[in-house]
């Protein structure tokens, strides 16, 4: 069995709090030696300008790999270029390359349309020098006619160039494992990184599973509604629920596991000393 790989997601801090929150957050979760940190947009994506500073200073401060997500829609191959050359000099040398939402009132989508275009134009311009990540849906992307069109978009993506694939957070392993054996089906072998996220809110819970298309199972619904506030209760099932889901995934072949941290280290570090995961000395108090 091949080594695997575990990565954590930040998004761009708000105001200094939210920036100091974050400096004692990776602090914590750089001491389980993940493979890579990424740092996706802030709120609603309308900028990448957090999302360079945050990369930047996760890595000077941790010395571990980050992955900063790209978007490409509203935006140049000037700008992305910039953009390109900007991580090259900081020293990030791995992206997740991401079409983008359109934002209300958006109209012209800019010179990409599509995400395949982007990691195109990527590999066009800086040949190698970039591990690039796709984003899939095991459930099917929400705004997808058909869920062969969606299949379709993602194995553009990959033969565009990319890397690796790594998808949206689910709670249904039989989703991943049809999506792994449709790409197979289609000739694709690059890493299928499946997303996590662990479960210790409802109402945030839901509140982001019906904006990105995110199934919860009916029994966990219900379940997750039933201890109101309860919160430890919620918790301790909550983590249960993904222990069980992470443990499955790794059986079905995961290359690793991508945990969604929503900048906060114990919910993942608990899922972390769950699945025992290997804990140094400093990070298992």
């Amino acid at each position: 069995m091949s080594e695997l790989h575990f990565s954590f997601e930040f998004f761009p801090p708000k105001g200094d709090k939210g920036a100091e929150r974050l400096a004692a957050v990776r602090k914590q979760l750089a001491e389980v030696q993940p493979a890579f940190f990424s740092v996706t947009f802030g709120a609603g994506g309308s900028t990448q300008t957090g999302t360079l500073e945050t990369c930047v200073e996760t890595l000077q401060d941790t010395g571990i790999p980050v992955a900063a997500h790209i978007s490409c829609i509203g935006s140049t191959r000037d700008r992305i270029s910039e953009l390109l050359e900007q991580y090259q000099a900081a020293g990030i040398t791995r992206l997740v390359a991401l079409r983008g939402d359109l934002l209300p009132g958006m109209t012209d989508p800019g010179e990409f349309r599509y995400a395949n275009e982007l990691v195109s134009f990527i590999r066009e311009t800086t040949g190698d020098r970039f591990h690039i990540e796709v984003a899939a849906y095991p459930e099917y992307h929400p705004e997808s006619p058909t869920p062969q069109t969606d299949l379709d978009n993602l194995v553009r993506k990959v033969n565009a160039g990319a890397n690796a694939v790594m998808t949206q957070y689910f709670y249904n392993a039989q989703a991943y494992e049809d999506l792994c054996d449709r790409l197979q089906a289609r000739g694709v072998t690059l890493p299928v990184v499946p997303g996590v996220m662990p479960i210790t809110n409802y109402e945030q819970l839901i509140r982001f599973s019906d904006r990105c298309g995110a199934e919860i199972p009916r029994w966990i619904r219900r379940r997750l509604e039933a201890y109101g506030d309860d919160l430890e209760s919620l918790r301790a099932f909550g983590l249960d629920v993904v222990t069980r889901l992470s443990e499955r995934l790794l059986e079905l072949g995961a290359p690793g596991l991508h945990f969604y941290t929503l900048n906060r280290a114990e919910p993942t570090l608990d899922l972390w000393r769950a699945l025992k995961l290997p804990m140094p000395a400093s990070a298992a108090a």
